[in-house]
């Protein structure tokens, strides 16, 4: 029989469970609602047990979570949730109660860090060493792949928390963020955005000012991440991305920051196939899940 992987995105307001197969392919898979830890995780449990007793035993599972998360293998809080803003949610073991009931490796990594890894392996980002993806939605993460790594550090990255410079019609807003008010999570999430003018940005005309303003703080980060990072694709997903005009004003901001410098950023157009949308569409963290339940089969099987 083929290798049967689990996967598992978590994410702030839902979960999506699958297993699939070396090949890629999905047999099975779900969505679960994010409520309680105990609640949601044991429904998680439940799901992948009932592919299991079809299927057979995962050879590994790989979970894609929000964060913040202990990556540290060895840490005594391995596979926990951080001081997450989640309520209830900080201090969950995501690992542990997988390995105990299922037997197998599991792999853990932020939701951005493999939804980065899929877009590398097999979305815009296939032609490149180097890929960066964005999430714009509930908050702002961002994750890395580096030749098919991602990367992680003492914690891992979460360039959502970087400081923006304030646009020069939006200084009077205090920011969303409960730890530093106005970094770029806290100026252009989609709560920063309802808290801010009332309504997503997708319901909001489309010569409203939002636009220019959050673009101007994505496009601060998308200039960010380029020159410290210098990567092949700037990928941008996530709910309040639904928009190409958001794509759009990113690049304009992106362009009118770096300037030309070392030849980024001549102008927008310059900026197309670096600054993109998924090639995944909204796959890319339940396939970057797989990906990473992939490696540990094969790290296990080695």
């Amino acid at each position: 029989m083929s290798t049967l992987l689990g996967a598992i995105e978590a994410g702030g307001t839902k979960l999506v469970c699958a297993a699939a197969l070396e090949s890629n392919e999905i047999v099975a898979e779900t969505r679960i609602a994010t409520t309680t830890p105990a609640a949601t995780l044991d429904a998680a449990q439940q799901f992948l047990e009932s592919v299991t007793a079809k299927l057979g035993a995962f050879s590994a599972i790989g979970i894609a979570t929000f964060g913040p998360v202990d990556l540290q293998s060895s840490s005594s809080t391995f596979g926990r949730l951080l001081a997450t803003p989640k309520p209830g949610w900080a201090g969950t073991d995501l690992v542990a109660p997988f390995a105990r009931r299922f037997g197998c490796p599991v792999a853990i990594d932020t939701d951005v860090n493999a939804a980065a890894l899929a877009e590398a392996l097999h979305g815009a980002g296939r032609d490149c060493d180097t890929v960066v993806y964005v999430t714009v939605g509930t908050g702002i993460g961002g994750g890395i792949a580096v030749d098919g790594q991602t990367l992680k550090g003492t914690l891992h990255p979460e360039m959502g928390h970087v400081r923006v410079v304030r646009h020069e019609r939006d200084v009077a807003f205090a920011g969303v963020c409960p730890f530093h008010g106005d970094c770029v999570e806290g100026l252009a999430s989609g709560p920063a955005i309802i808290a801010r003018y009332g309504a997503s940005l997708d319901r909001l005309p489309p010569d409203h000012e939002a636009l220019p303003i959050v673009g101007y703080y994505l496009g601060q980060l998308a200039t960010n991440i380029l020159l410290m990072l210098s990567p092949g694709r700037v990928v941008f997903g996530g709910g309040v991305m639904n928009s190409e005009s958001l794509l759009r004003e990113i690049r304009a901001a992106a362009a009118r920051l770096l300037n030309g410098y070392a030849g980024l950023g001549i102008d927008a157009a310059s900026l197309e196939r670096v600054i993109v949308s998924p090639g995944l569409g909204d796959r890319s963290g339940i396939v970057g899940a797989i990906a990473l339940a992939r490696a540990a089969s094969r790290s296990a099987s080695s």
